[in-house]
């Protein structure tokens, strides 16, 4: 961006994913960010001691590859030797040596900093090669920057700085589970990313936040850098970077009224999902962090129906120890404040892997080795959680969530590991319940089609719509490209829905949703047609979809979901569902509501 750009107005359209509106400054994130501190160094007679501190730093990650291949040396392992040697040549090579020292001179600037820059240089260089194996080389570079990194500070550094009064909005071209995870996140008031859709992992981490969000914006990250002004309206889609005077005086005003209209809906936080002819739906809320439930029972949740675990993985150099997992869901369970927790175990794979675990290239990784397939694989990580899990059922109501089922025999498989586990701590004298709920996630399309014979297997059923919906059509729900055919409201979708619940109500057992349609106030009256026993959500939709089914009749919720299964076309369901519910309820829905 030229500095004749640089204040230039910018309006974009994308995806709103968590609603709100924040006016704040931008920070572009790059995940190596997480890792690189910056800052001036103001007095020239520090340079010299700053060009000394990286050469350290060479010279102490040299002599950690170096011993290391001595370790090697002494085993049979020597296939990864040369690689070491390639590193160790990296190390040592005078351009890159030189350049990030001119980098520190030139710039006056940190030795983590000038690092970054080098970095990015050898990038642009490698990544213009047609030859595929000496571009793929620049893996190699990162990993010695990254080394050298750890080398010049033992701290974790933070990656949000201080760019102006308030807070920051993030704006990247994406955000991953451990990118947010390592965010000073006190100080983000928002989100803006070129890609992502309504079920990507920004998305979820703002509404959880209850941070306005906007993602698949395409191109943001190419006119914004570090300090802009930003506006983000979460609501209707829409960013403006560098909004002129009058610009902010109105989103300043809307502002007000959206901060108005959130604590008028509060107040059917804490009252009961009951419809006026007596069906009552219990609603609960999904969280990935334990810090999430205080605001969880602020907004209404009565009990905890999805917790995602995978995140005590992700964000660590090692694995977690059955004391770590019993220390976190004792912290759930033991909640009074909640009826009860439904813990799902760890849904890693895909695009969710821990820093220890080597990520395995797949070709499509959302249907790769993931979830329960995973857990089966790896059955010591997976029976480690499944013993605290059994260790917090005697403090609390718990029930426990098996992700991905796709057959029967993995469910049978799971179930006899559970016992497995119960009968080992039972023998070692721990205390456990007597019993504890068993549910299957349905989110792949053969579970749904098999639904009458799982249910025979388990005590409970909670429908992931988020996969559901990504498998049934066909749709990489993080592939901005097609995210326009993401649609709950599909036909076939309603239909799977509908089979789903009328085979668990067939055997006798509950129905619960735990997807983001669950939380979807324009699909609320036809979850509460299907008859759904419960639906989790993120937090903040809770008081609104309270309101919905507080104002409705079961009677009306089944005419309107009979209709709507009588289109064969998605965009006559949603044209029919909006206008109905447009007219049913002024007040919370526009006509051009999408």
């Amino acid at each position: 961006m030229t500095s004749d750009q640089a204040k230039k107005t910018f309006v974009l359209k994308g995806i709103g994913v968590s609603p709100g509106v924040v006016i704040g400054k931008v920070y572009r994130f790059d995940p190596l960010d997480a890792q690189i501190s910056f800052y001036k160094l103001n007095n020239s007679d520090l340079i010299p001691r700053e060009i000394e501190r990286f050469k350290n730093a060479l010279k102490e990650s040299t002599r950690q590859l170096q011993t290391i291949q001595e370790n090697l040396k002494k085993t049979k392992v020597t296939e990864p030797l040369y690689i070491i040697d390639v590193h160790i040549l990296l190390l040592s090579d005078k351009k890159f040596i030189n350049r990030t020292i001119k980098y520190i001179q030139r710039l006056g600037v940190n030795a983590e900093w000038a690092l970054r820059m080098t970095l990015d240089h050898y990038k642009q260089i490698f990544e213009g090669l047609d030859d595929a194996y000496i571009s793929g080389r620049i893996s190699d570079v990162q990993y010695v920057v990254q080394r050298i990194l750890r080398n010049l500070s033992g701290e974790k550094h933070e990656v949000v700085w201080d760019v102006g009064m308030g807070g920051v909005v993030i704006v990247s071209h994406d955000l991953s589970p451990a990118d947010t995870a390592q965010m000073k996140l006190e100080k983000v008031v928002g989100f803006a990313t070129d890609s992502g859709g309504r079920t990507s992992h920004t998305a979820i981490v703002a509404r959880s936040m209850e941070l306005p969000a906007v993602v698949g914006l395409d191109n943001v990250t190419r006119f914004v850098r570090t300090g802009d002004d930003i506006i983000v309206d979460g609501t209707s889609g829409l960013v403006v970077i560098n909004p002129y005077p009058d610009m902010l005086k109105r989103y300043e005003e809307k502002k007000r009224h959206y901060d108005a209209a959130k604590d008028e809906y509060l107040k059917y936080a804490r009252q009961p999902a009951v419809t006026p002819d007596d069906h009552r739906v219990r609603i609960g809320s999904n969280i990935e962090f334990i810090e999430e439930i205080p605001s969880a029972i602020l907004h209404g949740a009565e009990y905890i129906g999805l917790y995602r675990t995978e995140f005590l993985y992700i964000y660590r150099d090692d694995l977690p120890t059955e004391e770590d997992h019993f220390n976190n869901y004792r912290q759930v369970v033991t909640e009074k404040n909640l009826a009860w927790s439904t813990i799902r175990t760890f849904d890693l794979g895909g695009d969710k892997f821990p820093n220890y675990q080597k990520q395995v290239k797949e070709l499509n990784p959302q249907m790769g080795l993931r979830a329960i397939r995973f857990c089966l694989k790896e059955v010591d990580i997976f029976k480690t959680q499944l013993r605290a899990i059994w260790r917090v059922s005697a403090l609390g109501k718990v029930k426990i969530l098996f992700p991905m089922i796709s057959c029967i025999e993995e469910i049978q498989e799971a179930k006899r590991l559970l016992e497995e586990t119960r009968r080992e701590l039972v023998a070692e004298g721990i205390p456990v319940a007597e019993r504890m709920e068993i549910g299957a996630m349905i989110e792949v399309p053969a579970a749904a089609v098999i639904a009458d014979q799982l249910a025979r297997e388990v005590d409970y059923f909670s429908i992931g719509t988020n996969d559901l919906i990504q498998y049934s059509l066909a749709i990489d729900r993080s592939n901005e490209r097609v995210t326009y055919l993401y649609e709950p409201l599909h036909p076939a979708v309603l239909r799977l829905i509908k089979q789903i619940v009328d085979a668990a109500h067939g055997a006798g057992i509950r129905v619960a949703m735990c997807g983001e349609m669950a939380g979807d106030p324009l699909c609320c009256l036809i979850l509460l047609g299907m008859q759904l026993d419960e639906l989790s959500m993120n937090h903040l939709a809770i008081p609104r979809i309270k309101r919905i089914v507080q104002q409705s009749t079961l009677e009306e919720a089944r005419k309107l979901l009979e209709r709507a299964l009588s289109f064969s076309s998605a965009v006559d369901v949603r044209a029919h569902v909006q206008d109905y519910m447009s007219e049913r309820f002024p007040d919370e829905f526009q006509k051009k509501e999408s």
